[in-house]
């Protein structure tokens, strides 16, 4: 780019100089960026040039430098792209932050910016992040009410969110939308369909989308992954076999990721000795266990019985990085669940309360079901907690028959 601006080839457009400002921020820093904006061509300086500025100023977290080429922008009566906007939400989707996002929303309505499907995917997926099902559905009726049509993306959020949360009909329902919208095979759809497909234990439909996945051109690592998961999920565990011995075959396996799935879809099926040689697999392969991969194989463990081995594994996580994105995961909260209903129908309450404070930094514990679990360990353990009803209530979860019914069996024992 530096040399088509200093040769001149050809007329340069305004979409030259974006290119250059953007490969100079990314390479040189946002200093030699804002140096090189002074440089060009006063002509140039238009409304491609300053939103491109302020998106490399976003990227480079400052936030407070892109505000002030905002209010130039304003200045010059230049129209701010959405995607500027949605890059500060972005930016502003920690909850010590979040806050500030209506007031982002409100400026985007005074700058007279319309709100693009792509905002509204983007503050449905903050919801769905901390798993607030009422929070998404108050979204989804904004974007209804601005008659913002939704896409294949919208759909594919919401039927997620509702999967996780266990409302499988709700979820079916935007299933069918996304059939409906999507107009021809791309592997984000697909890969979305599958994981959708493994959480309705649909078998039929799982094998149909992995057969379109197939059929593209390149089937991505990601890809694979997830049919192994989904079909995992649908207890096809053959399946599931199948798909990883395909990856091995077509892939070299390189990372602990490759790995994990079939070492989970064991677990959750009680098949720990399977699991046991695909660990001894990866670690010949040079792949160290990381703390999902421990997590599966405690509940391996236990599903098969093995009380002491599956705490001593527990321990052996422990030791391991743990992010707040590895503890937000898919694959590490189901597995923490899962780990938790045994727990419960074991009785070991401490147990259960231990894996349940895991729930509360991600928010997972909003879902009833979650709460219900853990009132079955009261219930087996025999032991009354007069504020248990309220604390489920303060953690955003609403009560439901199954609920009350427990509650009822745990005043039984009062002393």
């Amino acid at each position: 780019m530096e040399w088509v601006v200093r040769e001149r080839p050809y007329k340069l457009s305004e979409l030259d100089y974006s290119y250059l400002l953007e490969f100079t921020a990314k390479i040189h820093g946002i200093s030699q960026a804002e140096s090189l904006f002074l440089r060009i061509p006063h002509n140039f300086q238009n409304v491609l040039l300053y939103n491109n500025l302020i998106m490399t100023c976003l990227d480079k977290g400052l936030i407070r430098l892109s505000l002030a080429y905002m209010r130039k922008m304003r200045e010059l009566d230049f129209s701010i792209s959405p995607y500027v906007y949605n890059r500060l939400i972005l930016l502003h989707s920690s909850s010590g932050r979040k806050k500030t996002i209506p007031k982002i929303l409100i400026q985007m309505k005074a700058d007279g910016v319309s709100t693009h499907v792509s905002t509204y995917n983007i503050l449905l997926k903050i919801e769905a992040d901390e798993h607030n099902v009422e929070g998404l559905s108050k979204v989804f009726n904004d974007m209804k009410r601005a008659k913002v049509e939704p896409n294949e993306i919208t759909y594919g959020i919401l039927a997620i969110a509702h999967a996780v949360a266990r409302l499988y009909t709700i979820s079916e329902t935007y299933v069918e939308a996304i059939e409906r919208s999507r107009t021809v095979n791309n592997w984000s759809t697909l890969d979305v369909l599958l994981i959708l497909y493994g959480y309705l234990g649909k078998e039929e439909e799982l094998q149909r989308t992995w057969k379109c996945v197939k059929e593209l051109p390149h089937v991505r690592t990601k890809s694979y992954i997830l049919a192994i998961e989904a079909f995992g999920r649908a207890s096809s565990v053959d399946m599931a076999e199948e798909i990883f011995a395909e990856m091995k075959s077509v892939k070299q396996l390189k990372t602990t990721k490759q790995f994990n799935p079939i070492i989970s879809v064991y677990c959750r099926n009680g098949l720990v000795d399977k699991a046991s040689e695909v660990f001894k697999e990866m670690e010949a392969n040079g792949c160290r266990p990381n703390a999902i991969t421990y997590r599966h194989l405690a509940l391996g463990c236990l599903k098969a019985g093995l009380l002491d081995e599956a705490l001593k594994t527990m321990n052996l996580g422990k030791n391991e990085d743990l992010s707040f994105r590895v503890r937000r995961s898919t694959p590490w909260l189901e597995t923490t669940y899962m780990l938790l209903e045994v727990f419960a129908d074991m009785g070991e309450i401490e147990k259960a309360k231990s894996l349940f404070k895991e729930f509360k930094e991600t928010k997972y514990c909003r879902y009833t079901f979650v709460h219900n679990t853990l009132l079955r360990a009261y219930v087996k353990a025999r032991v009354y907690d007069s504020e248990i009803l309220r604390k489920m209530i303060l953690a955003g979860a609403s009560p439901d028959a199954e609920t009350y019914s427990l509650v009822r069996f745990i005043e039984q024992f009062k002393s």
